[in-house]
Order: structure tokens, then C-alpha cells, then sequence
């Protein structure tokens, strides 16, 4: 049986504190389910945002989509999540990444590390972080026996850990692209690859939720304008096969919400997430989603 729908949209752009607390109660009113925040230089610092959110709404829970584990000591982090969690009345989710912005280490002054050294940093970091969390001498104490893990993971190694430690298993759809920083769109099959990978490393009582990073969402009967950032970023790439590409919802809404309730079917995602500037244009097809849901 499916799960159902859960949608969370991650805000980007730094605010001040009536123009952040007015835009998460937009996010409520839209009726998505959790604010999320990053963990880029340039954005906002994610606990104390949060924590701002969580002031300003009621129902949505809160999270990160995803936190640089580079730029974390577990120890520290975990004092964080503690905090956050019992700020927040429990509606905390910690996501967690790898990082994939050398020039971002750089400026912080933190070594960026081989693949292998990061992925090392991001085990012990969830490692450690689920057994301090665990222990009832831990202090500060959340208020969630066990705050929810979501983990971004595209790698074959990453799809392991993934497997073994979260509750929640996130997909960009897209990998490393030849520009540092730059991510590059997976195919439909792609996709059914890594998830098939996924799967075969996933053994445990209790399935994860899966997430899908949506990167363009757009309700119109003339996609080709919404699409063409895309289309001149990836020569070659045909506005069809945009079309097809899972992180892609754009069209009109009965074509888009049926290709959401398809890759549900395909794939396994009940968890859509969404970029900020397209909180607003996805709003539709959520509210179409509820309704059938209803």
C-alpha cells in the first residue's frame, strides 16, 4: 500500500524576521507539510531558522534538506538537534549530506575531503549523532524519542548508508555534474537504477519514506519557457525529454498530478520537496493532490 503524500518546501532566500515569519505561514496556509531550510553559505543559518518557522506556524513540522555534514562536529550537532527539537515542540527532521561544494569548505576554512573521506565524515556523523541522541544522560534532551534521519543520497556507497540508517531516503534525481557545484539531471531509467540499488541494500522491518527533489514545477499549457534554463543548461536535451525527467512537474495540472501519482507507483515517493521559488507554482497540484487523497 502507499504511503501518503507529504510535501515540504525548502527556503533559500535569507529574510528578515517578518518576511521570514510571513513567508512559512504562506508555506502553512499552501498547505505543505514541512519547512525546510538548507545548509549553503549565503543561506540561512538552519537551526535558528527553524526554530523561527516552527514560532510562526502551527501544523508544518520543520527540517534540514540537508545539513553539509563537513561543516559539523557530532558532538556540537547533536547539542543542535537536542535544542532545535525541544524549541520546535518535536517537529524536528535532520537531514543530512555529504556536501558537494568544494569553493563552500573553502571559504569556511574546512577541508573538503576525497568522496571516500566524506562519506567516512557522514557515517560517524549519523553514527554518533543516533547514539548520543539515544542516550537518556545526553543533555540538552529532544522531545522526540527518536528525531527523524533523512539522508540525500545518490552514490553507490551513499545508497548503502542510507539504507542501513534512515528513516527518510532522499533523491536528487540529478548527480555531480563536470562543474563543481553543478548537478546534472537523471533519466527516468536513471532513476529506476539507483532506486533498484537502493532497495537491494535496504533490509529492515520498517521501510523508509522516499523523498524526491523536485527541481521545476510549473502548472501551464506551454512548458517550453519554464524549461528553458534547463534546456540551455544541458545541450542536447530535447524539451520532451525534459518533460520526462522525474524532478520535472510542468504542464497542465492534470497531467502534472498524474505524474506525480505515477512516480509514487514507479519509484515509492510519498515525499515530494520543493525549491522555494516554486512554492507558489506547485500549490496547485498539492492541493489537487489532498483532494484526491481526501
Amino acid at each position: 500500500m502507499s504511503r501518503p503524500f507529504r510535501f515540504g518546501v525548502n527556503l533559500l532566500t535569507p529574510a528578515p524576521a517578518a518576511e521570514w515569519r510571513a513567508k512559512c505561514r504562506r508555506a502553512e496556509e499552501l498547505g505543505y507539510d514541512v519547512i525546510l531550510v538548507p545548509d549553503h553559505l549565503g543561506t540561512v543559518a538552519p537551526f535558528p531558522a527553524l526554530v523561527a518557522a516552527a514560532a510562526a506556524t502551527e501544523r508544518p513540522r520543520v527540517g534540514t534538506f540537508v545539513l553539509n555534514a563537513g561543516f559539523w562536529n557530532p558532538a556540537l550537532l547533536a547539542r543542535e538537534v537536542a535544542t532545535t527539537d525541544a524549541l520546535t515542540g518535536g517537529r524536528l527532521e535532520i537531514g543530512l549530506g555529504t556536501g558537494y561544494v568544494p569553493a563552500e569548505h573553502e571559504a569556511a576554512g574546512l577541508p573538503y575531503g576525497s568522496p571516500r573521506e566524506r562519506v567516512d565524515h557522514l557515517e560517524r556523523t549519523v553514527t554518533e549523532l543516533t547514539r548520543l541522541l539515544g542516550s537518556e544522560e545526553h543533555q540538552p534532551r529532544p522531545v522526540q524519542s527518536r528525531v527523524p534521519v533523512l539522508i540525500g543520497a545518490n552514490g553507490d556507497r551513499m545508497l548503502r548508508l542510507t539504507a542501513a540508517h534512515a528513516d527518510i531516503a532522499a533523491f536528487t534525481g540529478a548527480r555531480p555534474g563536470e562543474t563543481a557545484g553543478a548537478l546534472d539531471p537523471l533519466s527516468a531509467g536513471e532513476l529506476d537504477e539507483r532506486l533498484a540499488r537502493y532497495h537491494a541494500a535496504a533490509d529492515r522491518a520498517e521501510p523508509a519514506e522516499l523523498n524526491l527533489l523536485i527541481q521545476v514545477a510549473a502548472v501551464t499549457d506551454d512548458p517550453e519557457p519554464v524549461l528553458r534554463p534547463l534546456l540551455e543548461y544541458k545541450p542536447g536535451l530535447t524539451l520532451d525529454r525534459a518533460l520526462d525527467l522525474p524532478i520535472v512537474l510542468a504542464g497542465p495540472l492534470e497531467d502534472v498530478v498524474a505524474k506525480v501519482r505515477a512516480q509514487r507507483e514507479r519509484y515509492g515517493f510519498s515525499y515530494l520537496t520543493v525549491l522555494e521559488p516554486y512554492m507558489e507554482a506547485f500549490a496547485p497540484m498539492l492541493a489537487r493532490l489532498r483532494e484526491e487523497s481526501a
